[in-house]
């Protein structure tokens, strides 16, 4: 008997695990890489990121053809978020990118296991959980590594970052569900 609950519910789960062996993963070397960087570096990878976020949104687009309503709340959510990641240092920057990945793949992995017949009782509500734990988890390690700073603030950026995904897709899915698109 599987774990999964269907083949795009383990899909997803695969891509979760991922981003947290990325996130994880730079614990060690996270460090050195940003003290590596110069500012320039930085904006380039600034630049590089928000085209591949771009890509995604462009071709979300294109295989589900959203209508006005769901372009305008798109437009919406860009517009917070390009706010919020402007008053972010780097390091917060990229804790908002990995987060908000991970709370969008743990939350759709439930959304899915609850299409399947599974009951979770709010599958929003448990995948911010989940995320704000892992987000936890990851600073606190943070107390025991070599040149690596707890920072109570970096637990507020990943909570946070965990919130605003999963509000903006249930609020995508609220617009399209009352469109009727």
């Amino acid at each position: 008997m599987s774990f999964f609950t269907s083949s795009r519910e383990k899909r997803l789960w695969i891509f979760a695990f991922l981003v947290l062996a990325a996130i994880f993963s730079t614990l060690i070397f996270g460090g050195h890489l940003v003290a590596a960087m110069d500012e320039e570096l930085q904006g380039a990878l600034f630049f590089y990121a928000m085209l591949a976020l771009a890509a995604t949104v462009i071709l979300h687009g294109l295989f589900t053809r959203p209508g006005l309503a769901e372009i305008t709340v798109w437009l919406g959510l860009s517009a917070v978020f390009v706010m919020l990641y402007s008053r972010l240092g780097f390091a917060e920057r990229s804790h908002l990118f990995e987060y908000i990945v991970l709370a969008i793949f743990i939350h759709k992995a439930l959304l899915e296991r609850v299409k399947q017949g599974k009951i979770i009782a709010n599958p929003g509500l448990v995948a911010f959980l989940l995320t704000l734990a892992i987000g936890t988890f990851d600073e606190l390690i943070q107390i025991f590594l070599p040149k690596r700073v707890f920072d109570p603030f970096d637990i507020y950026v990943n909570g946070l970052s965990a919130l605003l995904a999963i509000a903006g897709s249930w609020t995508l899915s609220w617009v399209r569900k009352k469109t009727g698109i």
